[in-house]
């Protein structure tokens, strides 16, 4: 039975190592991703680049990532940018460019396929590999029982070094939670190869947290036990673990601890979601700023249909995500009837979601994520709009697309009349046109349904009203009344018609001043 080998392939310092291959005048210094438009190098009469540092920032941006110079800083990932300024002002700035790290990560996994084609993408810049079947990975080199497997892997590695003048660090071990530990061992330009007998004398002095999957709050609880290292974890009796965590997780830890896992490689995996999200320079407040919110808030928009369309995918789920000057977050969802793509109807659903907030406060973050993904490419494409949507993707009749909360609850009548009459139809061919076939055409009749339904034509007047389309039915006071009027100022009447600006109080109009609910329920039902 041939041994089985995964790999974990992780690029060293990606986004970092990618802008070196472009500016390599910065080899061997402390550099930081995570800059804008403005950290742009400048180019000198000399020939030589100009670049922005940490000195002197100012702002609300991250890190992204950072060269392992800066890392001796004590630079990482997901720290602010003025705090890595306190540690290293002189550490060089520069801004992201993911459109070229997509590009080279594309162009590092077709590198690893040429040689192991079973691969499991787990993001842009790491990936699984299933060595098991690859020639000559079963195979001896003199006394290295390993040898064919470490040649593969180093295969490997050469292979993405030509393909993208990057390097990158390789784990190759008998289960998936091993070779991520084993590809962060010897970081960066490293290949480690483990096997179970080297699991207590490499894996076991680790801390905790070096388990993929133990969390900073895990972590904690483990500590508060006495247990520091993956060795004092596997020590542990199982059922001290199960009694603390839970029977899954408990079992898991103990079998995490021993380096004991199973998973196979996932080759196809569909996304839950597409996001994109901000965070402001500077506080930004609905009403005095809705200009610049509106702007970000359709650049979000489009940048999540792009990712959408561009990956053949469309969602019926839609929410927005803001932090406040507070930092309390909030999200609001908005559950539309079919899966769309395109940015206006992303636009009018994200606006639903902005009138059940109170926005009295100001903003630091603005986030946009469509849910509930299906895949819509097929034979004759990617559907890129909800309107092109094949019948399999269409929830109602195109007719009653773009309808407010009436005509979706007459829609949902008519659809019951239909179903009732179906009914009443199977019965009277069964039992005969009286009994309890006449039972079941009573339910069909109009308005009999739940939310008084009717098919459809038009509504016959009723006694002593005046001719002429009747008034639309009042709506309900109460929270969701003020949540609405208190939304208005980033939800205008045309916002639900896809218009790209933001609406609210005149300024100096204050708390009490008239907003414009009147269009706020149109454009979908509520969740």
């Amino acid at each position: 039975m041939a041994r089985r080998w995964i790999a974990h392939l992780d690029m060293d310092a990606f986004y970092a190592s990618v802008e070196l291959l472009r500016y390599p005048e910065l080899k061997g210094l402390p550099v930081v991703i995570g800059g804008g438009r403005r950290h742009q190098p400048e180019p000198q009469a000399d020939g030589t680049r100009r670049f922005a540092t940490l000195a002197g920032y100012a702002g609300r941006g991250v890190v992204t990532t950072a060269t392992y110079p800066a890392r001796e800083f004590g630079i990482h990932s997901g720290m602010g940018l003025m705090k890595a300024a306190a540690l290293a002002p002189q550490a060089v700035l520069l801004p992201t460019d993911f459109e070229r790290y997509r590009q080279l990560s594309r162009a590092f996994k077709a590198a690893v396929a040429e040689v192991a084609p079973v691969i499991e993408d787990r993001g842009i810049d790491e990936i699984y590999i299933d060595l098991t079947d690859v020639p000559g990975a079963q195979d001896p080199i003199g006394f290295d029982a390993c040898g064919g497997v470490r040649a593969v892997a180093q295969e490997i590695r050469n292979n993405v070094r030509r393909r993208t003048g990057l390097t990158c660090s390789v784990g190759v071990t008998p289960n998936k939670l091993l070779s991520k530990i084993a590809s962060e061992l010897d970081k960066p330009d490293g290949l480690t190869v483990l096997t179970e007998a080297d699991v207590p004398t490499r894996v076991w002095p680790l801390g905790v947290r070096r388990i993929n999957g133990i969390g900073p709050k895990a972590g904690a609880r483990l500590a508060a036990m006495g247990i520091q290292t993956v060795g004092q974890l596997a020590a542990t009796d199982r059922a001290v673990l199960v009694a603390a965590f839970g029977r899954s997780s408990g079992r898991w830890l103990h079998d995490a601890a021993h380096g004991r896992d199973d998973r196979p490689l996932e080759t196809h995996s569909e996304p839950v979601s597409m996001s994109r999200e901000t965070t402001f320079e500077r506080d930004l407040h609905a009403v005095r700023d809705r200009a610049e919110l509106t702007a970000l808030l359709d650049a979000l928009v489009q940048r999540v249909a792009t990712d959408l369309q561009r990956k053949g995918y469309a969602g019926r789920t839609v929410g927005i995500k803001l932090r406040f000057d507070d930092f309390r977050t909030v999200t609001r969802d908005h559950t539309l009837p079919e899966a769309v793509a395109d940015a206006a109807a992303i636009r009018q659903a994200a606006g639903q979601c902005l009138k059940r907030v109170d926005l009295t406060r100001r903003l630091r973050l603005l986030g946009v994520r469509v849910g509930a993904l299906v895949r819509v490419c097929g034979p004759r494409g990617c559907v890129a709009s909800a309107h092109e949507q094949p019948p399999a993707f269409r929830r109602r009749p195109a007719r009653l697309r773009g309808r407010g909360a009436a005509g979706q609850l007459r829609a949902r009548g008519r659809r019951a009349a239909r179903h009732g009459q179906r009914r009443g139809q199977a019965h009277r061919r069964a039992r005969g046109a009286g009994g309890r076939a006449a039972v079941h055409a009573r339910r069909a009749r109009p308005g009999a349904h739940r939310g008084r339904a009717r098919l459809p034509g038009p509504r016959p007047p009723r006694a002593g009203a005046a001719e002429g389309p009747a008034p639309a039915p009042p709506r309900r006071a109460g929270a969701r009344a003020a949540a609405r009027v208190r939304a208005a100022d980033l939800c205008p009447p045309g916002a639900d018609a896809g218009a790209g600006r933001l609406h609210g109080r005149a300024p100096g109009g204050g708390a009490g001043a008239a907003a414009e609910p009147a269009a706020a329920g149109r454009g979908g039902h509520r969740r």
